[in-house]
């Protein structure tokens, strides 16, 4: 991770791993390409028809499905709040979603972009607004909850 005191940290996918406990097949977020502990993280999921998601959903029809875009939102999420000094080694859990909206259908060959802003931060209890997008259209939006345990 590289970090100066008015750069953003950026992670490729080894420090992704070091922050989440995922793993492949449900690592679901490639690169981190901005983060401010505490406050943002942006970042993005290349999505590719090897994935084996698609040999269900559906043949014929390959789309990304929308449970597997909150919880790529939920990783980014937990990653960034890994990044504060507070949590440094602990695990975030999925503690609730809200407000999810689904916009567009996302497919092989997408660039599913993440953001992800905390809204609230109290004691173990962490509330995010989350949103995906592909070329610049919203695929999902959501506020999303982690607890730190």
């Amino acid at each position: 991770m590289t970090e100066t005191a008015t750069q953003p940290l950026e992670m490729d996918i080894t420090q992704i791993m070091e922050l989440i406990p995922h793993r492949y097949p449900f690592l679901l977020v490639d690169r981190v390409t901005e983060c401010v502990p505490g406050k943002y993280v942006r970042g993005y999921k290349n999505i590719s028809m090897n994935e084996a998601v698609f040999q269900g959903h559906f043949p014929g029809n390959p789309i990304f499905p929308g449970v597997l875009m909150v919880e790529a939102l939920a990783q980014i999420s937990a990653g960034m709040v890994m990044t504060m000094p507070q949590y440094k080694g602990k695990l975030a859990l999925f503690a609730g979603i809200d407000g999810v909206r689904f916009k567009r259908v996302v497919r092989p060959g997408d660039r599913l972009e993440f953001y992800s802003e905390i809204l609230k931060l109290k004691g173990p209890v962490i509330k995010t607004k989350c949103t995906a997008s592909v070329d610049g259209e919203l695929a999902v939006e959501a506020e999303l909850m982690c607890a730190i345990q």
